[in-house]
Formats: C-alpha cells, sequence, structure tokens
C-alpha cells in the first residue's frame, strides 16, 4: 500500500503567466498514480503576482473565491471518505496470495 492511498487530493497551481489547466490536467494524473482521491474541483491563478498585496496575503477577488470552494470541497471529501478508507483502498491485487505464497503457507499449516 502507497503512504498517499486513500487520502484526499486538491489540485491548484498559481503561474506567473495567462492561465493553463495542463499542468493541473497532469497533477490530476499524478493523483491518481498515487492512488489518491483527487476532488473533482481544481483552481488555477494566472498572473500570480497580481494576485497579492504587500503583506504577501491573496487580495479578495473571484480567484480568492475560488480557491474557498476547492478548500472546502477538499474538507467536505476528506470528511465523507476519511472512516471508508479501509473499504475504498481495498485492492484484490494486493491483498491476493500467490501460489508461491499459498503452498507455503498451506504446506507450514500442514506440517503443524
Amino acid at each position: 500500500m502507497r503512504p498517499t492511498q486513500g487520502k484526499t487530493l486538491a489540485v491548484m497551481q498559481v503561474s506567473g503567466g495567462s492561465q493553463s489547466f495542463n499542468a493541473v490536467n497532469q497533477m490530476r494524473v499524478l493523483g491518481r498514480w498515487m492512488r489518491t482521491l483527487t476532488i473533482p474541483n481544481q483552481s488555477s491563478i494566472p498572473k500570480a503576482f497580481q494576485e497579492f498585496d504587500e503583506a504577501g496575503r491573496m487580495r479578495p477577488s473571484p480567484l480568492y473565491d475560488r480557491i474557498v470552494d476547492v478548500m472546502e470541497e477538499l474538507v467536505k471529501f476528506t470528511l465523507l471518505t476519511r472512516d471508508r478508507k479501509a473499504y475504498l483502498v481495498d485492492r484484490y491485487s494486493e491483498r491476493k496470495e500467490t501460489a508461491a505464497a499459498l503452498m507455503k503457507r498451506v504446506n507450514l499449516s500442514a506440517a503443524t
């Protein structure tokens, strides 16, 4: 089992130029490879250097609202799936025994 398996994942990006969803789409693919539960919502912040004030806080804007929406959804999905993690990460391919392991276990228990 991978350490990330069954965890919830939110995908967001900031960029210095125009908005591009290629990066967030690739991060979603990586999330699937890591067997995370990637939430449907995502966010991309174009020209991020314009979105922050002198104190380093993001200015109120529709982009800020979108980040809050994504984080709320992350919390909701985490709460919905947290108690079902064992069920969601249970995979046949990871729990089946190999023929050699089965024979070893059966032969050991028969010998004792």
